[in-house]
């Protein structure tokens, strides 16, 4: 659990509203770190800005960046 809230996925801006349910497509619920970055909408804009580059740049396969990013949940003990 999450030692800050995120926001309630209802009550955010249409852009970020569109990433929740598009997450929720694809994972059955928006991701609970992105629900506390859009605590602050230009932190959330980053980070997927970041996520965004990183998969359009074509130097990390997505296997490999599933594989990485499992690794750190697991680090930090998440239940990803």
């Amino acid at each position: 659990m999450a030692r800050i809230d995120g926001v309630n996925p209802e009550e955010v801006e249409s852009s970020i509203k569109k990433v929740f349910e598009a997450q929720a497509k694809t994972w059955g619920a928006p991701l609970l770190n992105h629900l506390i970055y859009a605590r602050r909408p230009p932190i959330f804009r980053g980070v997927r800005a970041m996520w965004t580059g990183i998969s359009t740049s074509g130097l990390i396969d997505e296997k490999l960046q599933a594989l990485v990013n499992r690794r750190v949940a697991a680090l930090n003990e998440c239940e990803f």
